[in-house]
């Protein structure tokens, strides 16, 4: 088994993972054993939603990678089982004119997380030294600042309490390939195929290069990059799921099960069937 990320390391580089069992012959993660360990793991995040809000703790998780890379798929893992009043997701469009003209930061500021929140950023404040860069949206200048800037930022953030954890999704440039040819070939998800991933998948060296420009100014000790090797979904979901776990303590404080009261029966007749339209029953 050889996939090369876009440091140029393969999974090989990272140590066969224990249990083979579970493993198909290339090293994939077999299905009914993913699924298995996910419905594990979503039990433990609705365990640490709960503490976060008990403690009133403040979650920002940044999702970083290139297009295909299954950033979307571990935050749709995570957001399936647990509460959109407690996790949220964070993904916004490209600029308005106006938010052009502020202070590069200040449009994310707003979705920062209040006590007892965990927000989950689908792509974030390093738009500026990835897709920016790499597109032109931006000038060297505006690049530079951004790099010199970011690190200050984010220790700001750490120290105000906020607990940062960063994500960067690893994809090889064949695996990359392999995904934009299967949503072409499917009309239901040709939608996710966008002129952007286009470029993108164009730009991979040069994407490449502005990834490890990223970490060298970004990767700091208050707020370092995780790596998450991402050619087999399956496996990159996890095992993004089990460090956010490992890196936020909490105790298990899910409430014990509920009476449910019967119903009250008032006085009260309600009005015929027939005076409401039903959607017609095709199934």
């Amino acid at each position: 088994m050889s996939h090369e990320f876009d440091d140029g390391h393969t999974i090989g580089d990272l140590g066969t993972p224990a249990g083979a069992k579970h493993y198909d012959a290339d090293g994939h993660l077999k299905r009914h054993y993913y699924e298995k360990e996910l419905r594990r793991l979503q039990t433990e995040l609705v365990k640490l939603q709960y503490w976060v809000q008990h403690a009133g703790l403040r979650v920002l998780i940044i999702f970083e990678g290139r297009g295909s890379a299954g950033k979307g798929g571990v935050i749709k893992r995570i957001n399936e089982r647990t509460s959109p009043r407690i996790v949220r997701t964070v993904a916004l469009p490209k600029p308005t004119e106006r938010e052009q003209t502020q202070w590069y930061f200040q449009r994310y500021v707003p979705h920062l997380p209040s006590g007892g929140e965990i927000v989950l950023f689908d792509r974030s404040w390093y738009n500026r030294s990835n897709v920016e860069w790499v597109m032109g949206f931006c000038t060297e200048e505006q690049h530079q600042e951004f790099l010199r800037t970011c690190p200050s930022f984010e220790r700001m953030l750490v120290r105000s309490g906020i607990v940062l954890l960063k994500y960067w999704f690893s994809i090889s440039y064949g695996e990359q390939e392999r995904r934009f040819n299967a949503r072409n070939e499917e009309p239901i998800k040709r939608w996710k195929l966008s002129d952007m991933d286009l470029e993108e998948h164009r730009h991979y060296v040069r994407y490449s290069m502005a990834k490890d420009t990223t970490f060298q100014h970004t990767d700091i000790k208050q707020a370092p990059w995780f790596v998450v090797p991402s050619d087999d979904k399956r496996r990159a979901r996890l095992n993004c799921i089990s460090h956010i776990l490992d890196s936020i303590p909490y105790d298990d404080i899910v409430p014990d099960p509920v009476e449910i009261p019967e119903r009250l029966n008032p006085p009260y007749i309600r009005p015929p069937m027939g005076e409401q339209t039903f959607v017609p029953q095709r199934y």
